[in-house]
C-alpha cells in the first residue's frame, strides 16, 4: 500500500456511547479507534479536575520516559522487571487507591468509567487481577511535552501470564478532562513494530524516532473536554506538545479475554 492509498478499516469510529459492535469491530481490526463524545458531562469533568488541581503530579521515570510525563496514580510500566510486574507496583497501588479517595470526589471517576465503558455489554468491566491480586484501576496523566512515537503491547513487554485470564486484544483507554488551547493531538499510524524498528529506538527510551513510521498512512485525534477515547494500541501512536493550558486525561489499559469481557489496569 502507498501513502496515497486508504485502508477502509484504519478510521476512527464516532458514536455516542461504546456499542457492542464498535468493540467488536476494534478488536476485528475493523476500526483503530472509538470516540464516544460527551462520555462525561462538563460538571463530572470540573469535578474531578478541580480535585486534580489541588494535588502533586509526579513524572514517569524519566530515564525511560523523556520529555517528562507527569501522572497522578500508578502505571505498571514503571514496576517491570525482566519482564514481570515487581513487588513494589503492588505498595504503590495501595498508595494510589489512598490518594484517589483522599480527593473526597462524590463518585469514583475510574468506577464511573468502566460502568459507561460495558453499558452495552454482556459482562461488567472489571479491574484486572494479577496472581489473586487487584491491578491499579488507571492514573491521569499530563504529556503537556508529548508522548513520542511507540506502541502498547503488554503481551511483548510481560512474560506470560500477566493477567489472570486469558486474554486475546488489549486496547488503550482515554477519558480528556482538561485540554490545551492548541495541539496535544494524538496520532496514530498505520504501522506495528517490526524487529527491525528498533534500529529508530534510542537506548533505554520507551519511544521510538518518528522515521519509524516512515510514510504510513495516519489520521489523528484533537482532544476534547469529556470525550472518551478507546484505541488499538498495538498500531504506533504519539501525543503531540500542547500549546497553552494543561493535558488532563483518565487512562488505562483494557484486555479482551476469550470470554468477551473487558478488564482493565493502570
Amino acid at each position: 500500500m502507498t501513502a496515497n492509498e486508504h485502508d477502509r478499516f484504519f478510521v476512527p469510529a464516532v458514536s455516542g456511547r461504546f456499542e457492542r459492535r464498535l468493540i467488536a469491530d476494534l478488536a476485528a481490526g475493523r476500526c483503530a479507534a472509538i470516540r464516544v463524545p460527551d462520555f462525561f458531562s462538563p460538571d463530572e469533568c470540573a469535578l474531578v479536575m478541580n480535585a486534580l488541581l489541588k494535588v502533586e503530579f509526579a513524572a514517569y521515570g524519566r530515564a525511560r520516559v523523556w520529555p517528562e510525563v507527569m501522572r497522578f496514580g500508578v502505571g505498571v510500566s514503571d514496576h517491570r522487571h525482566n519482564g514481570t510486574i515487581s513487588e513494589k507496583y503492588w505498595a504503590a497501588v495501595d498508595e494510589s487507591r489512598r490518594a484517589w479517595e483522599e480527593l473526597s470526589l462524590p463518585f469514583d471517576p475510574f468506577e464511573l468509567c468502566r460502568t459507561r465503558l460495558g453499558a452495552d455489554l454482556p459482562q461488567p468491566v472489571e479491574v484486572a487481577r494479577h496472581d489473586g491480586r487487584v491491578m491499579g484501576a488507571g492514573v491521569a496523566r499530563e504529556p503537556n511535552q508529548g508522548f513520542l512515537v511507540h506502541f502498547d503491547d503488554a503481551q511483548r513487554e510481560f512474560s506470560n501470564g500477566f493477567l489472570d485470564a486469558n486474554v486475546i486484544c488489549q486496547f488503550a483507554f482515554n477519558l480528556y478532562l482538561s485540554v490545551p488551547d492548541s495541539g496535544g493531538e494524538t496520532v496514530v499510524w498505520r504501522h506495528r513494530w517490526h524487529p527491525a524498528d528498533d534500529k529508530h529506538k534510542p537506548a533505554g527510551s520507551y519511544g521510538f524516532k518518528e522515521s519509524v513510521v516512515g510514510d504510513a498512512e495516519s489520521f489523528q485525534m484533537i482532544p476534547r473536554i469529556g470525550e472518551a477515547v478507546l484505541l488499538e494500541p498495538r498500531y504506533f501512536h504519539a501525543v503531540r506538545p500542547s500549546g497553552g493550558g494543561r493535558r488532563i486525561a483518565l487512562g488505562f489499559s483494557v484486555s479482551m479475554t476469550d470470554t468477551g469481557q473487558l478488564l482493565t489496569w493502570g
